[in-house]
């Protein structure tokens, strides 16, 4: 990269001044430039963010921190960078094979604890790196549940973050694709909770360059209108779902009319939830007992 001069290690400098000069970095790449730089240090040093504050600032800057820094003025997420996001208060290990996990996701979860506090069998379609399933499964103790995904490194991450949380004996994570006839064959259904986070990304949309260069484009990328995926897995929450069961989809937000057309074609109500910016964020889908219909 063209700055990599103003990224190499000063053995003169402390950490607070080599995070200085790595938020002026990156301050024309990112608008957390500060809060990236203090999470990389944090990285080098092996250390938390707030035992960084405390504890080393004056230190020397770690040798390993320039090369963090360039990785992150190339525009590589964060996450990746450090191998871990954490997500409804658990650490997730994560890779470019699978979606980071969003705070924004978390009012999925939020929607399903609400809804179904007493679910005991989980689906989670599409589940990348575990984060939806094993949220829930940590917060229903009573609960089980399964995880699929059409990619077999998300199952293998999947499996290493529910083994990492302790959560494996109620969370088996399974290779499948609801594209595919019989996909849901021998998962255990029917479902208490449906969670699902699919593609519902335009294929021409233009994306800031930390997503387009580096997350996996089969998780994000949905036909023309990003509501291919939508069409085939919502027709199919019916057969999925327990009596009183309940579906909570993520949606994008100018979203929400189409993929409630789709659920009231296929005998399902929708109510919408907001994320926290107040933006169409998920979907709760239940059988209707007449036409579906979009509340706010």
């Amino acid at each position: 990269m063209n700055n990599g001069a103003r990224v190499k290690p000063d053995p003169n400098r402390t950490v607070a001044e080599a995070i200085r000069a790595a938020t002026e970095l990156l301050g024309a790449r990112t608008d957390s430039a500060r809060l990236d730089a203090e999470l990389l240090m944090a990285e080098a040093l092996g250390v938390s963010r707030s035992d960084l504050f405390l504890r080393h600032m004056r230190e020397p800057e770690p040798a390993g921190f320039a090369a963090l820094v360039a990785r992150r003025a190339a525009h590589e997420p964060v996450a990746y960078i450090r191998g871990h996001q954490e997500f409804f208060g658990l650490p997730f290990m994560v890779s470019p094979d699978v979606l980071i996990p969003r705070g924004d996701s978390e009012t999925l979860v939020e929607a399903a604890l609400e809804a179904r506090p007493d679910a005991r069998r989980v689906l989670d379609c599409g589940t990348g790196s575990g984060a939806l399933l094993l949220a829930v499964l940590n917060e229903l103790p009573q609960a089980s549940g399964v995880g699929i995904d059409r990619s077999d490194s998300a199952v293998a991450m999947a499996r290493a973050n529910a083994e990492r949380l302790g959560l494996t004996p109620r969370a088996r994570m399974v290779e499948a694709d609801w594209h595919r006839a019989g996909w849901a064959d021998g998962l255990g259904g029917p479902f208490d909770l449906v969670l699902a986070n699919p593609p519902y990304v335009e294929a021409d949309a233009a994306l800031m360059p930390d997503v387009a260069a580096h997350e996996p484009a089969g998780a994000l990328f949905a036909g023309p209108e990003g509501l291919d995926d939508y069409r085939v897995l919502v027709p199919q929450l019916p057969a999925l779902l327990a009596e009183g069961g309940v579906a909570l989809v993520e949606i994008g937000h100018t979203q929400a009319e189409a993929v409630s057309a789709i659920g009231a074609a296929a005998g399902l109500a929708a109510v919408l939830h907001k994320d926290l910016g107040g933006r169409p964020r998920v979907l709760e889908f239940k059988k209707a007992l007449g036409k579906g219909a979009v509340n706010a």
